[in-house]
C-alpha cells in the first residue's frame, strides 16, 4: 500500500479514537439541579397526560 494509504488509515483511526474519548469524557457531565427539576416536572406532566388519554 502506498504511503498516502497508510496516512489515511492512521488519520481515520485517530479520528475514531478521538471521538470515542470525547464521548467518554462528555458522558460524565452533570445536569444542574434546576434543569433536573424541570425535567422531572415535565416527565410528571407527560405521565399525567398519558393516564388521562388512556382513560
Amino acid at each position: 500500500m502506498p504511503a498516502i494509504g497508510w496516512i489515511i488509515v492512521i488519520l481515520a483511526a485517530a479520528m475514531i479514537i478521538g471521538s470515542l474519548m470525547f464521548l467518554r469524557d462528555s458522558a460524565n457531565m452533570r445536569i444542574p439541579p434546576d434543569k433536573l427539576e424541570k425535567i422531572r416536572q415535565r416527565k410528571a406532566e407527560l405521565d399525567a397526560q398519558e393516564k388521562d388519554e388512556d382513560n
